[in-house]
């Protein structure tokens, strides 16, 4: 029996997590913002690696620098990075259980909130400290409930 097409599924979620990073956060929380972004991604890379990829990945990032006023590739270039090595392990971190694949959540986007420290302060158009690296430690201990929630979504609208 042919499955229907839900794009739409993925593309609002991802419109969710555009609106939660855009969201604006009291000073002393700013550092402890979760990627959303990230987190969404990888949830779709590791639920449907043949139809959210790489290239999602590079252009959700563009999407995301254009947000936030930043370098044009900077976000891509991060992103599309966590999705390939998403993709790469995603056989193995979907039988992982929610707490290792967690670990594997929050290490990705600290890799990535990493290259964005990196780049940042390399060019000097926004000075942050470590603590811009706090984000991978709450997407970290969001990511079991962002994981059945989006599951349950998927599920639901019977995505494929």
């Amino acid at each position: 029996m042919d499955k229907p097409n839900r794009l739409w599924v993925i593309v609002l979620s991802f419109g969710v997590a555009f609106t939660l990073t855009a969201v604006p956060l009291p000073a002393w929380a700013l550092a402890w913002r979760p990627a959303w972004i990230a987190m969404v991604l990888v949830y779709w890379c590791l639920a449907l690696p043949e139809r959210v990829g790489v290239l999602s990945g590079w252009a959700i990032g563009l999407l995301l620098d254009v947000l936030h006023g930043s370098i044009l590739g900077q976000h891509a270039f991060g992103l599309a990075f966590v999705a390939y090595v998403s993709l790469q392990y995603h056989q193995r971190v979907r039988v992982y259980p929610l707490t290792q694949q967690a670990v594997f959540v929050g290490t990705v986007t600290l890799a990535y909130l990493l290259m964005m420290l990196w780049i940042y302060n390399l060019l000097g158009s926004v000075r942050y400290g470590l603590s811009y690296l706090f984000g991978a430690l709450t997407t970290a201990l969001l990511w079991p409930w962002i994981y059945v929630v989006l599951r349950d979504i998927r599920r639901r609208a019977r995505v494929a």
